[in-house]
């Protein structure tokens, strides 16, 4: 019986369930299984009716949202139209990455698993539910499930005869052969990004606007812990268009040091320039990449060399390893026993590639060129909310940036690869250009005139808000009410004065929470319960929709108990009654939220 073709497909957010699926279609070939990996979007789903073996690999954004690269997928898959014998003919297996500190951890996972049965499909087993919370982190459940997948189809599709799988510590060939050019090296002088020539269209992740970096300002008090930027970018010309709720993603870049100090451990030349040539049909050389290419400008714009490496990091390293100690390392990393070692060493401290290849050094000097894009994964772009109306700043977009930094029990801080790099750029010092894009946000406020609206953002989480209300002033709606809560009125109130001129103009009602101010601690959920009686008018009489927006961690559980207790006391509904009138208005649009972790 000829191998199948194993067909691997993603929803990814951050690139995890990338690797994850890209993790799958390796070991599918070391089972001598011809694979395919690709994102759900890219792929034409009319050709699903005709696929015997698939697995889906997704993760949960947001609230219960699937990830971008899944949407138009998503929509297909739940027509009504789809008759119930429509994937009968496939075998499938669902692996899910999610939060469980999240309500509804691995939400689309379990619904894409749902309605596949639905349509007639085999599933091998039960989803695979990976969750970040875990001390492991989600290999600690996608392992065993693996083991079991594997296990399946091996039984429905055995390897050819005299054919045994491939061991782990053999390579695979690499995806590209690098070939170095024997030309004089060039000196590097890529002051600013490199982008292909415009296509028509708005701005997108492969033709992004270069725009220009009007001010870079910091707006926490100098004795504030945290460093918060508001940064304006100039879009005259740029063909970018947003409403208030959309998000702009930003091409970050390495810092130079770290070119420089990943060039010497790896033993390559930052002036030498290369080209690409894929190893198998179907491949394609990266887009962003140009050809022929310098290794600084591969060091600096496009692998992410500062980012927490994952276990398949870790196992084509030890392919490479010919030291006897750091192999043993290696070894003892990627093996089901050292799960909790490897993640006390990498995970936890949150130590980056870098800094493993320097820990390694006699492996990451036995690295072969060919494998750099096989075994560091590309840089990702970073998402902002946008904190400006453009009908009220029409040639510009603002964001407001913390900039994060973090000790963890390594020597060097660990900071934010994205904000550290923005918060370093001088407008005054030259044309200084970014490379950006915007994309429909997760909030979407409404266009009646009269409807109120209610905005929940502590801290940087009140970005988005401010271009909606810009816009929603501009627009002569005057019904919003913004809560807001930071630590110190004088240290962190973002746009206080902006908010205040409002007030004075009846255009706002303002409702703060200082936390730190007094002995007990004040949240914004506490300043909701005080507003109980507003908020159940505005929302049941009124047809008010809310908003949230902010850090995952805690808040939106916190701002949701605050809701369901203002139902119970106003509305004098039951506890079932509440949930279910909280999921009315999640249902119907009126509550929105946009989180990050």
């Amino acid at each position: 019986m000829p191998s199948p073709q194993l067909l691997v497909l993603f929803g990814s957010q951050t690139g995890t369930a990338q690797d994850v699926s890209e993790r799958l279609g390796r070991e599918a070939r070391r089972r001598r299984l011809c694979s395919r990996v690709q994102a759900l979007d890219s792929y034409p789903l009319v050709n699903l009716i005709h696929e015997p073996l698939v697995v889906f690999v997704c993760a949960t954004a947001g609230q219960g949202d699937p990830p971008d690269n899944m949407k138009n997928f998503w929509k297909f898959l739940f027509r009504k139209n789809l008759p119930p014998t429509s994937l009968c003919q496939l075998d499938f297996a669902v692996l899910g990455l999610g939060d469980s500190s999240y309500a509804k951890f691995n939400f689309v996972a379990k619904k894409l698993h749902r309605r596949l049965l639905q349509l007639g499909a085999n599933a091998l087993l039960p989803a695979c539910l990976g969750d970040d919370q875990h001390e492991l982190g989600p290999d600690a459940a996608i392992d065993p499930w693996l083991q079991e997948l594997w296990d399946k189809v091996q039984e429905l599709y055995p390897p050819p005869p005299g054919l045994s799988v491939i061991p782990p510590g053999t390579p695979l060939p690499s995806t590209f052969t690098l070939h170095i050019l024997q030309e004089a090296p060039e000196t590097c002088s890529e002051a600013q990004p490199v982008v292909p020539k415009a296509a028509p269209g708005p701005p997108s992740e492969l033709q992004p606007f270069l725009a220009p970096l009007v001010t870079n300002q910091r707006v926490t008090g100098p004795t504030h812990f945290q460093d918060v930027r508001l940064i304006e970018f100039d879009i005259t010309d740029s063909g970018l268009s947003f409403d208030a709720g959309d998000i702009v993603l930003i091409w970050p870049q390495n810092t130079e040091d770290n070119v420089q100090r990943c060039c010497e451990v790896l033993g390559l030349q930052p002036n030498q320039r290369f080209t690409l040539q894929p190893q198998e049909p179907g491949v394609l050389c990266p887009a962003r990449l140009p050809q022929p290419c310098s290794v600084h400008h591969l060091l600096l714009r496009y692998l992410d060399i500062s980012s927490v490496p994952r276990r398949s990091f870790f196992e084509l390293l030890a392919c490479f390893s010919r030291h006897e100690l750091e192999r043993e390392k290696l070894l003892e990393f990627i093996s089901a026993q050292g799960q909790e070692e490897m993640h006390e060493y990498c995970s936890r401290p949150r130590r980056t590639i870098l800094e493993v290849l320097c820990d390694f050094p006699h492996t990451a000097s036995a690295i072969p060129s060919d494998y750099l894009l096989d075994l560091i994964p590309p840089l990702r772009p970073r998402a902002f909310s946008i904190a400006s109306s453009l009908q009220v700043l029409p040639s510009r977009l603002q964001i407001l940036v913390a900039v994060v930094q973090y000790q963890t029990r390594l020597k060097e801080p660990r900071r934010g690869l994205c904000s550290t790099w923005l918060a370093s750029l001088d407008p005054t010092q030259g044309a200084v250009r970014v490379p950006l894009w915007v994309r429909p946000g997760s909030l979407t406020f409404p266009k009646t005139p009269d409807t109120p609206v209610i905005m929940v953002g502590p801290g940087t989480g009140v970005a988005p808000f401010r271009a909606a209300i810009q816009e929603r002033v501009a627009q002569g709606q005057k019904r919003n009410i913004l809560f807001f809560g930071c630590r110190r009125r004088d240290q962190d109130f973002y746009w206080e004065a902006e908010w205040r001129e409002l007030e004075d103009r009846g255009c706002l009602s303002l409702v703060t929470a200082f936390s730190r101010e007094q002995e007990q601690k004040v949240y914004v959920q506490h300043q909701l319960r005080e507003q109980g009686l507003l908020l159940w008018d505005l929302l049941d009489r009124q047809g008010a929709y809310f908003f949230l927006a902010g850090n995952a961690k805690l808040m939106p559980t916190a701002v949701s108990e605050a809701l369901l207790f203002i139902f119970q006391d106003q509305g004098r509904l039951s506890d079932p009654e509440a949930a279910s009138y909280l999921a009315r208005l999640q249902h119907a649009g009126r509550f929105q939220t946009e989180t990050w972790a």
